[in-house]
């Protein structure tokens, strides 16, 4: 049989493109239309319709970049077209793009009703149904001239990034403003057409379905009157209800669709501006669900939420009664889908606490489900955290981006790093923008990966990133694919609709254990340092914040600012959303970014400072006061005293051959002319740490243009070019006589570091200021360490995770830039080193065997400083940076986690009355308390949480430092757990036993 598919397609190309589309719309009238450019920054909607516009043409060009323009369109419904429906086709100068990156728009009535977004895929506002003809057409557009930052060439640097950069030149030129008559027969036949041809397109040659709706769709193009579609729409229709009316197999493929608007809460945009995308395409979306009985929508992020009510009231009372009738779905339990790699254990977890109260509180709705379509990985922690706030369920789709390995399953267990599983679903549709296209159709069921097992996929469904949500086009394609013979079938449900018949047909799914790591983006690592920076900043002070509020609140009765913590919480939770906290949006976001952890730091030190001077009391005794959870300097955790004497002292001395020695008696290190540490000798084991022939302390310097994605992407063949920074300007010591001081120039950089050895410690800090002006340039900061390790360990939320230092496998070898929180630590048996940092993630650890008489293992710690892509913000990082780090020698997993936390906690050092008795103590280093703070609910009640950091069991006895009535084990929400008896207790001595990393937290009512 002669295979004339392609003649087929091709025809039907032609004719829907340029006969049967334009055919939907057979009549119109032009609108009249009057515009008024907002000055400045958006302005509430009652000024916006009381505002005086002028009148516009349609060719007009209009709109600044991200300006605000207010159009007024008004007409009147021809009596002729009496009994029709019509629509107002408003098209502000739309291309072809994805909607939610370029210009956007909400219609409001005149009564300030809003009525439904719009975007390129979305230009309609229907008039009536039937109309009676004559009626006044009166609307508004609150439109937004968001630039087109990728622009014709995508990745190229561009200041439309930022409004103080991107000028005033008009963006977009004014299009369609018309009434129109939607003939819906014709309309209907598109779906029809589309539909039949893209699964056509689909289905192997051989197959007699592919020739049954070929030949059905030759007929029904041959029925059209091309001449005269609309009077022949319905006659073509008719012959395609044959091929539209076979069943799927019963074996078909079952696709749960949910209409999803994943919505970036910054990215190529403000945040500001977020909050009126969702609030367009929440508009639309409840619009649709009132046109569409069968349709469910979800939405994720409680942030976007929020925003919905606080600032469009009125779209938010519309979303309320959607979700009062189960069909507009909360969805997630997160305050916003967060990166999970970079966020600090309490702070992952309070993405939960806030994302999930806020839907129990609005909605009553709790969700058993992490909805994580778009995040650039998923950390080894995340699973115990999602099962302590009460879920169970994750869904992610970014793991299909994977560049080298092929995940093996869509549909799985997933295991934490303390044995906790959640039954987590990868749909192979392999898009978080699914339209409902045949292709995308099909290849969710070929590529579903556990066939024979389950055969059960979700399709999150509608136009994303920038939001504009589910067209009707897509509601009426799943219609006709709900049962149709070569399809899957498809099925609107709710998310949790699907989780329970996804368990229940694959009740025993394969594990997979340790983290899920993205092949791609791993340079969001490091991009915009000082986003980082202020993210790891404002989760250490929000620990000192809440701990000594917490405590004297119970000792002096000082008042714990509940309102003021929540919205601080929110806003560093809001800043770690995955566009934000990686380093991966416009100028704009960053630039506010640091303002914001600016503020935040300022009034967190507040809080701090007028708790410790409320502990402290009046007095003239030096006080020390430690938030890290453990001892220091004869300072308790979580106390104050006067601190210990370190007694000893560091010696400075010069070097043979150059340079310096620096030695405590624990620790002598050399650092020679170059200003480099060429020995790092722990003096009580006898032991080098630098290896041999090689010097730590070294900076290199890397080109870096990955192949895309220039924010997000480091390829691994930046590797083939490295230069090392080993000229120095000066080499001094430093003016304490206990530290040494290096000089560097690079490029158009400049470095200045300063190495210091502490009395007492056996750690070398270094500490490293770069005032960086390089582009397309990587900076590492390179430790090769005498040590031979098959695997290393690096912090993640609440515990650590080991990753192998070899490339055995594809699988190790694409993990070539990795995430830690506050320290990497290599170890042979009974001796290690730990690399701890105050703020920096993206690290690589390689092992090369080394030659000569020696032979023995280098394993080579780098550390990912700074980069300077130019896209989406031309001047990433550009500027003056600090960075802290200690190289700890001889330090086990216990000394590792400890430097950590003390790192980033430094001492606050007050005068006051005497030692402050810390609120709660715990007798074991390996039991590391993680926040110490109020109950949210204002009882005055005390919640500790805790986890096992070593890597195994654990007994710990947990004082409290005031008397408790009772102890209750609760989740992340501070909601007891029934099936968790109360801990042991011998008068106020509670008794708590750990599993590995298991995470833990008490609520204490005081007595």
């Amino acid at each position: 049989m002669h295979d004339d598919r392609s003649l087929v397609e091709a025809r039907l190309r032609r004719v829907l493109d340029e006969r049967i589309r334009p055919a939907v719309y057979p009549e119109c009238v032009p609108l009249d239309v009057a515009v008024w450019h907002a000055p400045g920054e958006p302005v509430p909607v009652a000024e916006g319709l009381a505002a005086e516009p002028e009148p516009i043409e349609v060719g007009a060009r209009w709109g600044a970049p991200w300006g605000t323009s207010w159009f007024r369109v008004t007409g009147t419904v021809p009596e002729a077209w009496a009994g029709r429906t019509v629509e107002a086709l408003l098209d502000l100068g739309f291309d072809e793009n994805m909607p939610g990156f370029q210009c956007e728009g909400l219609v409001y009535r005149s009564d300030g009703t809003p009525v439904k977004g719009l975007n390129p895929r979305n230009q309609w506002v229907r008039v009536g149904a039937p109309v009676a003809g004559g009626e006044e057409v009166r609307l508004h557009v609150e439109a937004a001239s968001n630039p087109v930052v990728f622009g014709r060439h995508p990745f190229r640097p561009t200041p439309l990034g930022d409004k103080e950069t991107a000028g005033s030149e008009p963006q977009y030129t004014l299009a369609r403003m018309d009434l129109a008559v939607l003939d819906e027969t014709v309309w209907e036949l598109v779906l029809d057409l589309e539909v039949l041809g893209e699964l056509m397109a689909e289905l192997p040659v051989e197959s007699p379905r592919r020739w049954e709706i070929l030949r059905a769709v030759d007929r029904a193009l041959d029925a059209v009157d091309l001449q005269d579609v609309n009077s022949t729409a319905a006659r073509a229709r008719s012959l395609l209800t044959g091929v539209l009316a076979a069943p799927a197999a019963p074996s078909a493929h079952r696709i749960s669709a949910v209409g999803h608007a994943h919505i970036d809460s910054a990215w190529l945009w403000p945040l500001r501006e977020t909050v009126r995308k969702v609030a367009r395409t929440t508009a639309s979306m409840t619009a649709l669900l009132e046109d569409e009985p069968g349709f469910v929508f979800a939405m994720s992020q409680a942030q976007q939420w929020a925003w919905v009510k606080e600032h469009r009231p009125e779209v938010w009372a519309r979303v309320k009664r959607a979700v009062a009738d189960g069909r507009f779905v909360p969805a997630g339990g997160m305050w916003v889908e967060s990166d999970t790699n970079m966020p600090g254990s309490e702070a992952m977890a309070r993405q939960f606490v806030h994302g999930k109260r806020f839907f129990l509180d609005e909605f009553g709705v709790e969700n058993d489900e992490a909805w994580l379509p778009d995040t650039f990985g998923f950390a080894a922690g995340l699973p115990q955290i999602i099962r302590a706030a009460g879920s169970t369920r994750l869904l992610t789709q970014k793991i299909s981006w994977s560049r080298t390995n092929r995940f093996p399953h869509h549909t799985f267990l997933w295991e934490g790093i303390d044995g906790s599983r959640i039954f987590t679903h990868f749909p192979p549709v392999d898009t978080y923008n699914c339209a409902m296209h045949g292709g995308e159709i099909a290849h969710a069921t070929r590529n579903f990966r556990d066939k024979g097992v389950a055969r059960h996929s979700l399709a999150p469904t509608g136009w994303g990133d920038g939001g504009g949500g589910t067209t009707r086009e897509m509601v009426a394609k799943a219609a006709r694919l709900r049962d149709l013979e070569g399809s899957a079938r498809v099925v609107w449900e709710t998310p949790r609709a699907f989780f329970d018949r996804a368990e229940a047909e694959y009740p025993e799914p394969p594990v997979w254990v340790g983290e899920l790591y993205l092949e791609l983006h791993r340079a969001t690592l490091t991009s915009q340092a000082k986003t980082k920076q202020g993210n790891r900043r404002s989760e250490h002070l929000l620990r000192e914040a809440e701990l000594w509020a917490a405590t004297a609140a119970v000792r002096t009765g000082f008042a714990y600012p509940y309102e003021q913590l929540d919205r601080v919480w929110k806003t560093v939770l809001l800043h770690q959303f995955h566009d934000i906290l990686p380093g991966s949006s416009i100028a704009w976001v960053h630039r506010e970014a640091r303002a914001t952890y600016e503020r935040i730091a300022a009034e967190l030190d507040g809080i701090v400072e007028a708790a410790q001077r409320a502990l402290a009391g009046e007095g003239t005794t030096p006080l020390a006061f430690n938030a890290a959870p453990h001892p220091r300097s004869g300072v308790p955790a979580g106390g104050a005293a006067t601190p210990a004497d370190a007694g000893g002292g560091t010696r400075l001395t010069p070097r043979a051959g150059g340079g310096h020695v620096l030695d405590n008696g624990l620790l002598r290190v050399e650092i020679d002319g170059r200003g480099l540490v060429v020995s790092a000798y722990d003096i009580g084991a006898d032991r080098e740490t630098v290896a041999p022939g090689r010097a730590a302390n070294l900076l290199q310097l890397h080109a870096d243009l990955p192949n895309m994605w220039d924010a997000w992407d480091v390829d691994e063949f930046y590797r083939n070019t490295v230069t090392d920074l080993t000229d120095a300007e000066s080499v001094t010591a430093g003016e304490d006589g206990a530290s040494v001081r290096v000089v560097r120039s690079f490029g158009a950089s400049r470095v200045i570091q300063v190495l210091s050895l502490p009395p007492g410690e056996r750690r070398l800090v270094v500490d490293t200021e770069v005032d960086w002006h390089e582009t397309e340039k990587f900076l590492k900061l390179a430790f090769p360490l005498d040590v031979h390790a098959e695997r290393y360990a690096s912090e993640t939320q609440f515990g650590h995770f080991h990753r192998p230092t070899h490339t055995n496998t594809s699988w190790e070898a694409a993990k070539f830039e990795a995430c830690n929180h506050r320290f990497v630590h290599v170890a042979e048996p009974g001796w290690g080193v730990a690399l701890v940092s105050d703020s920096t993630y993206g690290h690589d650890v390689t092992r090369t065997v080394r030659s000569g008489g020696d032979r023995g293992t280098t394993t080579t710690v780098r550390v990912s400083l700074l980069r300077a892509p130019r896209f989406p913000d031309p001047e990433t990082d550009q500027g003056v940076h600090r960075f802290r780090h200690a190289l700890v020698p001889g330090a086990d997993i216990g000394d590792a986690v400890r430097e950590g936390w003390r790192i980033n906690l430094p001492e606050r050092h007050v005068t006051g009355a005497g030692e402050v008795a810390p609120l709660v103590t715990v007798d074991e280093d390996a039991v590391v308390v993680t926040a110490v703070k109020l109950a949210d609910d204002g009882s005055g009640d005390v919640v500790v949480r805790f986890h096992e950091a070593h890597g195994g069991r654990a007994r710990a006895t947990l004082t409290p430092g005031f008397a408790v009535a009772g102890v209750t084990v609760t989740d992340l929400l501070e909601r007891p757990l029934s099936d968790t008896p109360a801990p042991e207790r011998d008068g106020e001595r509670i008794t708590v036993r750990l599993r590995p990393f298991e995470l833990a937290t008490l609520r204490l009512r005081r007595a």
